[in-house]
Parts: structure tokens; C-alpha cells; sequence
């Protein structure tokens, strides 16, 4: 044997390294899954701290929401209850003096209850959840901070314009910025969008145009009308487009906002050049929120 291994030394020695290079592969190896092991592990445990971080936030959102929705179904009453005193001490006061006094009196012990439950609400909800409310004053800066985030906008406002009522103000106001945010989501930066706001003798329409579709084949470098002439869109597409009912958060609270003031609202894909929102406000001047079911 020792002769043998004498003879072919090379051999042995080459072996020899050949094991050692292996050995040495294999602890390299075993050390690398070792470290990747207990990286893995520390990411675990990070995303477990952040799970349960999480956890614990929706579980104290949810407990605001109840706490508020509580709050807001005793306002809703105490208002409702205010509005039907006022309303019957209006046709007693003719017949009795003193039911207006009375009625007073009552009427400013329930709104001041009210106050007090609104201003839960607004400590409760936290000074995250209260949000710049916009009005229709700010718009113009509105549309240009979208101009500065990379949307060429086209903006005409024709009519009488007129003040709305805090909330129908923001409800406008509301539409709008979603509408341009979605555009600049789905169609990038240089998306031409067209804003026009008519005023009319007792409410006001909001038409927010985008060329989405146009502008995600200009950043490819290809001609928008080339590529919408070869998809050839039918009058399908078109009455489909019409007559679908586009969904997303986005989109729902668009049309929430718009329903909550007697608006008539739509949105829908222009096929082959990009999307189109409206909201028409018959009557704003004189008229409050509409009542819910």
C-alpha cells in the first residue's frame, strides 16, 4: 500500500486537495446557510414585530370607528330631535306665547349635547384623520400642485359661480383631486387632463377628462392615434365602456361624495384614449345634503 501511494504521490496528492477543496466548499457552504439561516429568522421575527404592530392598529382603528359611529348615530338624533322642535314650536307659537320660549330653551340643551358628542368625535378621531377640508376657492391650487406632480391640465370654468355649503364644497373639491390623482396614477406624467367647472343657476357640474390611454403610448415612443387606429375599437367597446359599472375605492368614494348631495355621477374608459369622470350637481345654492334612507 505504502508503495503503491509512493508511486502515485501525484494522484494522492491531488486527491488529497481535491478533499480539501470540497471540505473546505462544504464549510463555506455550511456557514453561508448558517448566516442566511439566521437572517431569515431575524426577518421573521421583524415582520412578526410588525404584524402584531399592525394588529394592534387596526384593532384601535376599529375601536375609534365604533366609538365614533356611536357618537354620530346620537348626533344624527339629537339634530333630528332639534330640527322637529324647532319645526313644531314654529305653527304653536302662534297659539301660545310661551311654547317659543320653551322650545328655545330645549332646542339649546340638545345642541349643545350634540356639540359636545361632534367634539368627541374630533378628539377621538385623532389629528391624522382630520384632513385640510378643500373648498372650491382652493381648486386653483389644487390643479396646480397636479401640474407640478407632472399632468398637463387644461382648466375652464364658465358660469356664475356661487358659495356652497361646507360639505357640498369639499364634496366638489373631493371629486376633482381623485379624479386628477387617478389620472396621474394610471396614465403617468404627461397625461393631458381637461377640467371643466360650469355653474349653472343653482348647482354646478364637474367634467374631468383624461388621455391616459395616449399618454402611456407616448413614454413607449409609439404614436397614440397609430395604436388606437390598429386596435380598431368597435361600437361595442364603446357601449360597454358607457354602460359597465367602473369599480375601486377610489371610484366609490367619488361616487358616494356625489350622491350624498343629490349629484348625478358617472366614470367610465374612453377606449383607446383614457377615462372620463362627471358630476353634476342639479341644486347646491339653497339645498343640504340629502337625507338617508
Amino acid at each position: 500500500m505504502n508503495q503503491w501511494a509512493a508511486e502515485n504521490s501525484t494522484l494522492v496528492a491531488s486527491v488529497a486537495g481535491g478533499l480539501a477543496v470540497v471540505a473546505l466548499a462544504l464549510a463555506v457552504a455550511w456557514a453561508l446557510s448558517l448566516r442566511n439561516a439566521r437572517l431569515l429568522s431575524r426577518e421573521l421575527d421583524e415582520q412578526d414585530a410588525e404584524l402584531a404592530r399592525l394588529r394592534t392598529v387596526v384593532a384601535e382603528h376599529s375601536a375609534r370607528s365604533r366609538i365614533v359611529l356611536e357618537l354620530h348615530e346620537v348626533a344624527v338624533h339629537s339634530v333630528a330631535s332639534i330640527v322637529r322642535t324647532a319645526d313644531g314650536a314654529r305653527y304653536s307659537a302662534a297659539a301660545d306665547d310661551g311654547a317659543a320660549v320653551r322650545a328655545l330653551g330645549q332646542i339649546v340643551d340638545e345642541a349643545s349635547s350634540s356639540l359636545s358628542d361632534l367634539r368627541r368625535i374630533v378628539a377621538i378621531s385623532g389629528p391624522d384623520a382630520q384632513p385640510e377640508r378643500p373648498t372650491v376657492t382652493s381648486m386653483a391650487d389644487l390643479i396646480d400642485s397636479m401640474r407640478h406632480a407632472g399632468l398637463d391640465i387644461t382648466f375652464v370654468e364658465s358660469g356664475e359661480s356661487f358659495p356652497l355649503r361646507s360639505g357640498a364644497d369639499a364634496a366638489v373639491c373631493r371629486i376633482l383631486e381623485e379624479a386628477l390623482s387617478n389620472a396621474l396614477t394610471h396614465g403617468g406624467a404627461g397625461t393631458a387632463v381637461s377640467v371643466t367647472v360650469t355653474w349653472t343657476a343653482e348647482g354646478v357640474q364637474l367634467l374631468v377628462d383624461d388621455d391616459g390611454v395616449h399618454s402611456a403610448a407616448r413614454r413607449d415612443g409609439l404614436d397614440p392615434y397609430s395604436v388606437s387606429q390598429r386596435r380598431r375599437y368597435s361600437i361595442d367597446d364603446d357601449a360597454a365602456a358607457l354602460t359597465e359599472v367602473v369599480s375601486g375605492p377610489g371610484v366609490t368614494e367619488m361616487r358616494e361624495r356625489a350622491t350624498a348631495f343629490d349629484g348625478v355621477f358617472s366614470a367610465y374608459p374612453v377606449p383607446g384614449v383614457g377615462f372620463s369622470v362627471s358630476a353634476i350637481f342639479p341644486r347646491l345654492r339653497h339645498d343640504g345634503p340629502a337625507p338617508r334612507a
